[in-house]
């Protein structure tokens, strides 16, 4: 009798010392710089599984009609508001839901910054609730890193057993149904990207030291992303390519659309960062996309003067960034409200990435537009004093 009171103060303390960590666990989670989409849009997600009555595919958390509400935004049935995490064609976002309900995996193609990596991670963690199976591709990625390693301690004192083997992210996303994702595909040497072949083709990926293999499980399957801009890129074999439904996403179609980007995700930023500055005034967002368009495109927005176009991208992402760099200057040093300074400093080292050849571009630009430009003095202002 006694041992079974003890036995039972023992779990009582046990749950209460549980119990009693809890807050210190949830308060570490909030101190994360950034969370993993699956935690910071667990309400969203939580709110589209109740309301959601439509057909789920095997091993998803949500149908694809939830999952491309989920990243599209939308008001549902109860009048929960979802936030959009992309901005753009709808018919994009349902293109990429559907190929994942098919044997075929995704490949989300484009210029760098147009949130290739933030749809996939939104696609996972709606549909599997977990985007954490991640490989980062680059050019020192093994086959290891896709396929399996070992534990060599235990490999050398036991010899080869599943043991001893440390499964990658793809091979746990194949055991257990889920989304496993690529990042930078074509950044990986073209032998080792391969090694998909068969992950991709037959579901199965070989053990042979063990005589034996892994196959996936239903609701398994790959979301790579690739950009056709940066040097360095691998060129993926045609046999590669024929297992990805290849999807590119464009830059924003209108300077509205890019502007809604930009200030949706800079506010966000500036809560993670705790950045102690006013939101940027919209107006000084739109200045920024749109010098970023018009250098982009080559001419200026009302289509009489045509213009050189630097050597970078010039992405949304890098508006945001600009925009977000801006806040801090003000911030930190000066009076708290983004000014014309604060985003010249940023727009120069964005703009200028070859020291030569797009010093020269952004200097006409100063002189034929920003200068001559009504309502844009202080920024031509501004450009002489960090130049």
């Amino acid at each position: 009798m006694t041992d079974s009171k003890q036995t039972t103060k023992t779990r009582t303390s046990k749950k209460a010392a549980t119990v009693e960590a809890s807050p210190a666990i949830a308060s570490a989670q909030t101190t994360l710089l950034r969370e993993h989409a699956e935690h910071q849009f667990a309400h969203e997600l939580d709110e589209l599984a109740k309301q959601d009555t439509r057909q789920r595919p095997p091993n998803w958390k949500l149908s694809p009609w939830a999952v491309s509400t989920y990243l599209l935004g939308g008001t549902l049935d109860n009048g929960f508001e979802v936030s959009p995490k992309y901005i753009g064609n709808r018919r994009v976002i349902e293109i990429a839901v559907a190929t994942l309900t098919t044997d075929r995996a995704l490949l989300l193609y484009g210029v760098p910054g147009t949130a290739k990596s933030w749809v996939s991670e939104h696609l996972s963690a709606a549909i599997a609730g977990d985007s954490t199976l991640l490989i980062q591709g680059t050019a020192g990625t093994s086959e290891e890193a896709i396929r399996y390693g070992w534990n060599y301690a235990r490999l050398l004192a036991e010899g080869p057993s599943m043991q001893a083997l440390v499964p990658s992210p793809m091979m746990r996303a194949m055991e257990i149904g889920q989304i496993a994702r690529v990042e930078e595909l074509t950044r990986i040497p073209s032998d080792v990207q391969d090694t998909l072949i068969t992950i991709l083709s037959e579901k199965t990926l070989p053990i042979p030291e063990l005589n034996t293999e892994a196959q996936a499980t239903k609701g398994f399957n790959v979301i790579a992303t690739a950009n056709n801009r940066d040097r360095g890129v691998n060129e993926l074999s045609s046999a590669l390519k024929r297992r990805f439904n290849t999807v590119i996403l464009p830059v924003p179609d209108s300077a509205e659309d890019e502007v809604n980007i930009v200030q949706r995700r800079v506010t966000s930023l500036g809560r993670a960062l705790e950045l102690p500055a006013e939101p940027p005034a919209l107006e000084e967002i739109r200045r920024v996309v749109t010098i970023f368009r018009e250098l982009r495109n080559g001419v200026t927005s009302d289509g009489k003067t045509k213009l050189k176009s630097p050597t970078g991208t010039l992405s949304t992402a890098e508006a945001i960034s600009v925009v977000s760099s801006g806040m801090a200057l003000s911030a930190h040093f000066g009076d708290g409200s983004l000014n014309a300074s604060d985003l010249m400093a940023g727009l120069v080292g964005a703009v200028i990435k070859d020291p030569v050849q797009d010093q020269v571009v952004w200097k006409e630009y100063l002189e034929t537009v920003v200068k001559e430009r009504e309502g844009w003095k202080d920024l031509y202002r501004a450009s002489r004093e960090v130049m």
